[in-house]
């Protein structure tokens, strides 16, 4: 074997290596959401109605970044970096986000050339129609239209 490829099978090698034991380093997974399927939906301390009730949340289609699932309940982050046990007969997949911007604006097309509809307060709920590489179609409070990405915190796409 030859000098030189004795150096392209010692970086194919270590390349190799790194991609087995830091896998998530490399890839570009995307943080998995669900949001509530209810008005009302208890937050618990441990996988299990043994534990008690550490929150009630009382918003319909509010986003929980899933962290963990141990059966049939998932370990859920809130936006406000709430953690704890919700039964996933509570979650749904319906698509939503919270606004994280304050003034964030809704366009009428995905452009901020377009015609702006309002401005959206952090901590507002919007419902997610569809996503492009920058631009989310959001409805909120009888207003439709187009939000950058990076103003949401939730499922966006």
């Amino acid at each position: 074997m030859r000098k030189n490829n004795k150096h392209y099978l010692i970086i194919f090698i270590l390349f190799f290596l790194i991609l087995c034991f830091f896998p998530k380093s490399f890839a570009n997974e995307s943080k998995k959401f669900l949001s509530l399927k209810n008005n009302e939906v208890n937050l618990r301390q441990g996988p299990s109605f043994e534990y008690p009730v550490k929150f009630i949340y009382k918003k319909k289609y509010l986003p929980m970044e899933i962290l963990d699932k141990s059966e049939t309940w998932r370990k859920i982050k809130d936006f406000e970096n709430n953690s704890g046990w919700i039964h996933a007969s509570q979650l749904s997949k319906k698509k939503s986000a919270i606004c994280k911007k304050n003034n964030s604006v809704l366009y009428k097309k995905p452009t901020i050339f377009s015609k702006p509809i309002a401005k959206l307060e952090i901590g507002r709920l919007v419902l997610i129609k569809k996503c492009k590489v920058k631009w989310c179609k959001i409805s909120s409070g009888g207003f439709s239209g187009w939000i950058y990405k990076n103003s949401l915190w939730g499922k966006i796409n």
